[in-house]
């Protein structure tokens, strides 16, 4: 259909529509623990085995119903099955491009790599975190991306190391405390 004979607030809806999460920066690879790409591969699966034939019945159903410019059940179900779709394609790409990366596996257990839990030392005092996939950050459960500034300045350091933390504020010295790798 020509776009032309579209509303604007139709045509532009599509657009506004990206992909959800972080991009990936260009010529990064997308590493992720085995669980977290279990746990978006459980989320892709639950969306097309569950949720996406829901709303696609639930459309079905209000578009057998008549005049679908004010029904809110057909208006709703299609912006939710577009939200699916934009979640499902995003999902799919990167569970595609994921470099899966076991931390069990690591032989160096003297240095950080990915997958590694981290105690550090600042002037805030002790934190703990564990460098994951970008896919996988939470910092509530310490979990940060292996591409963050805190990941960075801690990546390949040894017990004992005084790191060079770059923030907004500037340059903060951070001691490694503790590395280990469940």
């Amino acid at each position: 259909m020509s776009k032309a004979f579209v509303k604007e607030s139709e045509a532009n809806e599509g657009a506004e529509l990206g992909d959800d999460g972080p991009t990936l920066p260009q010529g990064l690879k997308n590493y992720m623990t085995p669980e977290g790409h279990r746990r978006l591969s459980q989320e892709l699966q639950q969306l097309l085995r569950d949720e996406r034939p829901k709303t696609v019945e639930i459309v079905a159903w209000a578009a057998g119903n008549g005049d679908r410019s004010e029904n809110g059940d057909y208006i709703y179900g299609k912006k939710r099955l577009r939200e699916i779709d934009r979640r499902i394609r995003f999902l799919s790409k990167r569970l595609e491009a994921a470099e899966i990366v076991d931390p069990a596996r690591q032989t160096r257990h003297d240095q950080v790599f990915f997958g590694a839990t981290v105690t550090y030392a600042d002037t805030g005092g002790e934190r703990t975190v564990t460098i994951v996939g970008i896919d996988e950050a939470d910092l509530e459960r310490g979990r940060v991306s292996w591409i963050s500034p805190i990941a960075r300045a801690l990546l390949k350091a040894c017990e004992g190391d005084v790191v060079q933390l770059r923030t907004p504020g500037g340059v903060e010295p951070i001691e490694v405390v503790k590395i280990r790798y469940l």
